[in-house]
């Protein structure tokens, strides 16, 4: 697993060619550019109402410096803030019909079609053997991870995608609830990222999302002589149309699979690493004895 998907967890790019392409993020840099042209609408809309930020913010329920971040593009909005400016500035649907945009925007390059995916699939099968999958990491799990890249990246950038993750868990309680599963090296499990109390943290959070009836984790013990993985983490991603697509990620460039053969071929090495694994039960014994551990 690449440092980007520690990042988020899975993804897939925007703009990388289907099935044989690669495509890589610039990352780095502070400004989104929706961010910004929402900002200046904002603000544009605003200054037209004859509201400062201090009065605006208090109509929209906001302190004046979100405001102020969200009209220089440095914040993403959330959706209630964009509903309620849109109303008291009278804006017409103007700002909401950016929201969803502005959603998209809130992840790197690389992932901003893999999260529409995620919130709309009907089964997510993942296999991570460097970090704890996005959708079961906690905020200071996903803060360290964060600030161990390198090159650094912005502050803004890792308080946006801590928001941003927390925001994709959301999956985890929909419904009708999507069936998914996790395999976990074990390794991954023992790595204290951020120190033992974040590690105690997620592996906390693990537990209680593995209790839902429409979650399935399991570990990949180390000492497992056979072990279909080898060839590095992926994720399967089925869509409510019955079609099924593979994730694949390397060193900052990724590829989403749609030939049938190839995602065929993904989807049975799952199958074998899902029965080399131990059970869910099994699993969730093992991760509580490893919390006791800490």
């Amino acid at each position: 697993m690449t440092k980007d998907e520690m990042d988020a967890g899975v993804g897939t790019e925007e703009g990388a060619e289907r099935s044989s392409g690669a495509s890589a993020q610039p990352e780095g840099k502070a400004e989104n550019g929706v961010a910004v042209a929402f900002g200046r609408q904002l603000k544009l809309l605003r200054v037209r109402a004859g509201l400062d930020r201090v009065d605006f913010g208090k109509r929209v329920g906001y302190a004046a410096q979100s405001v102020a971040s969200f009209e220089q593009g440095r914040r993403i909005p959330q959706p209630e803030f964009i509903d309620r400016a849109d109303r008291v500035l009278d804006a017409g649907g103007l700002l909401v019909a950016l929201k969803e945009e502005l959603a998209r925007s809130q992840y790197p390059a690389f992932f901003r079609d893999a999260a529409r995916l995620e919130a709309e699939a009907l089964e997510l099968f993942l296999y991570a053997v460097s970090a704890v999958p996005g959708l079961l990491q906690t905020e200071e799990y996903t803060r360290a991870l964060l600030a161990m890249r390198r090159p650094l990246l912005d502050e803004d950038i890792i308080e946006q995608r801590v928001l941003s993750r927390i925001a994709r868990q959301q999956v985890l309680n929909r419904w009708p609830a999507p069936l998914i599963s996790f395999v976990i090296e074990e390794a991954v499990l023992r790595r204290p990222f951020g120190g033992k109390p974040v590690l105690r943290g997620v592996l906390e959070q693990i537990l209680l999302v593995g209790c839902q009836r429409s979650v399935e984790i399991q570990v990949m013990p180390t000492v497992r002589e056979d072990n279909a993985g080898l060839d590095g983490p992926f994720t399967l991603i089925t869509r409510r149309s019955g079609e099924q697509l593979a994730y694949l990620e390397v060193q900052g460039r990724s590829i989403l699979l749609t030939d049938r053969d190839e995602v065929r071929s993904v989807a049975a090495r799952y199958g074998i690493i899902r029965s080399q694994a131990l059970t869910p039960q099994e699993s969730l014994v093992f991760i509580e004895k490893l919390l006791g551990e800490l």
